[in-house]
């Protein structure tokens, strides 16, 4: 359980890999102008980032480390197959929509970096608890971004949703309020780029806030255990 909780506050907030490590910054770029569009492709990473780590750990100790790094790339290209044909069954509406941005996963920093750094020296438990907690960590920030654009750009939350969870998922589409024009700076790139800037102002605020804190803490028992 300890291992789960320091995997899960790494991945979430620690050693987030987007707003930390800043990895992944293309499809984060390009496909977090809705909210629906950057969870489908947070979660198809997730799950190419736990099928990756899981293989990846399980032939740990098989592969040769003169070939480590071929051979991780033609496994996770080998999940991104299957998952672009899962989404291009189940999920055309928002198959269609990401388009490139889903094959591209294969190039994702996040997904080869935890096969070499984590998943290629641990045991399968943790190495499918990391991918989970970093992918998680990834659609997080995308949700976050997706709803700051959408919400500057249309007024909504939700819209499309339909396209990745159903035809009932209409009904989650959320206009908090109505724009004549959109907002265009945050349907483009450009907009994206100062949404993830103010994530990783805020995030760093809040990091400083709690240091400060427990620093305070630290200083008063101090204070309080040195004999006058």
């Amino acid at each position: 359980m300890s291992t789960n909780t320091e995997l899960m506050k790494n991945g979430l907030w620690y050693n987030n890999p987007t707003v930390v490590q800043l990895l992944g910054l293309c499809p984060l770029l390009a496909v977090s102008a809705t909210v629906t569009n950057a969870l489908g492709l947070g979660l198809a990473t997730t799950m190419v980032l736990v099928g990756s780590n899981l293989i990846v750990s399980l032939i740990r100790n098989v592969v040769p480390s003169e070939i480590r790094i071929p051979v991780f790339v033609m496994i996770i290209a080998a999940l991104v197959t299957c998952v672009q044909l899962l989404m291009n069954a189940y999920t055309y509406g928002l198959y269609k929509s990401l388009g490139i941005f889903i094959a591209l996963i294969v190039t994702n920093c996040i997904i080869i970096g935890r096969a070499e750094s984590f998943a290629s020296k641990n045991k399968p438990l943790p190495a499918v608890l990391d991918g989970l907690w970093m992918g998680l960590g990834m659609t997080s920030a995308l949700v976050i971004l997706g709803a700051m654009r959408e919400l500057l750009s249309k007024g909504t939350l939700f819209d499309g949703a339909d396209r990745l969870l159903g035809s009932w998922a209409s009904s989650l589409r959320i206009e908090v309020f109505h724009y004549d024009n959109g907002f265009l700076l945050a349907m483009l790139p450009p907009g994206a780029f100062f949404g993830v800037g103010l994530m990783i102002a805020l995030k760093n605020v809040i990091d400083k806030k709690q240091q400060d804190k427990k620093n305070a803490v630290e200083q008063q028992a101090k204070a309080v255990s040195t004999p006058e």
